[in-house]
């Protein structure tokens, strides 16, 4: 019997920004002989190499965000206003990861209108009978996408150090499915995506919440059951409630057009190496010499 593909999936947003802000702040940018900033992009590939190294898929996607407007922004205009623009040395960095990812093999993803999450919820949905999969992120919200199968590694400290979430620990944790995380969500809001939720309802309140009665319907249809404080928060907000919830889950649906064979990884070649150090990117190719000798 043949063992089940494993599928890696690689939030690229989450590692480029997270490599940016690992070097920026000193003043290292890395950059090209005519100037151009690499910081980012050479993180992200080698934070990529080393979960691939340490993960062991047999396939991979890298998932991307294609502009900051997503069919959130068309729900709720707040959605993600609060965050400020890149920094200058950031910008060209996007169109350069993708470009390294393809270099090196790595098939990228992005659907204009849906963010890096929402791909892959829909390759999770997808595969989630036929393979293994891993999630690479530093993002909370994608915990509403666990089961049997797949498994989140949130990023935790340098290239190697991940704080995993399968299905076991995920319900003892929090005692709920991870498809109920959305509805606990839209109760504390997220101030990084800069939707409410109810004010006045933290973490611990949501979470009991979801608990007890189910869902943000449950908790509605049980609302006369709740201290009377509880009971006016949720009454001022009700449509606001409704709104964070369409906003913290992800979306399955997004159609992806690729095959299992397409998304398997590549071998690493001299070619490669070559082309990486053809294209200034140093320190990508000697990390994966490191790894691959």
């Amino acid at each position: 019997m043949q063992p089940q593909p494993h599928i890696l999936l690689v939030d690229g947003m989450a590692l480029l920004f997270r490599s940016f802000y690992a070097t920026a702040p000193m003043g290292q940018f890395f950059p090209k002989q005519d100037g151009t900033p690499t910081n980012g992009v050479q993180g992200f590939a080698r934070h990529v190499l080393s979960a691939q190294n340490l993960i062991r898929p047999t396939h991979m996607a890298i998932c991307w965000d294609m502009g900051s407007h997503t069919f959130r922004n068309d729900l709720f205009d707040g959605y993600k206003a609060n965050r400020t623009a890149p920094p200058d040395e950031m910008l060209p960095q996007f169109d350069l990861a993708r470009e390294v990812s393809e270099m090196i093999g790595w098939q990228n993803f992005g659907v204009k209108g849906q963010e890096a999450d929402d791909l892959i919820g829909s390759f999770v949905e997808k595969w989630k009978d036929d393979a293994q999969i891993t999630v690479v992120s530093g993002d909370k919200d994608l915990l509403q996408l666990i089961n049997p199968n797949t498994t989140i590694a949130l990023t935790k400290k340098g290239f190697t150090e991940y704080n995993a979430y399968n299905l076991a620990r995920f319900t003892e944790e929090y005692g709920i499915s991870p498809q109920q995380f959305a509805d606990v969500k839209a109760f504390m809001g997220d101030s990084s995506d800069g939707y409410p939720g109810v004010k006045g309802i933290g973490p611990k309140t949501a979470l009991q919440f979801i608990q007890k009665y189910g869902s943000v319907e449950g908790v509605l249809a049980a609302v006369d059951e709740l201290k009377p404080g509880q009971r006016q928060k949720i009454s001022d907000n009700v449509d606001m409630l409704q709104l964070s919830l369409q906003l913290a889950r992800i979306n399955t649906q997004v159609p992806i057009d690729t095959t299992l064979e397409e998304l398997m990884l590549p071998m690493w070649t001299n070619d490669t190496l070559n082309l990486l150090h053809q294209h200034e990117y140093r320190l990508i190719a000697n990390h994966a010499l490191t790894i691959f000798r």
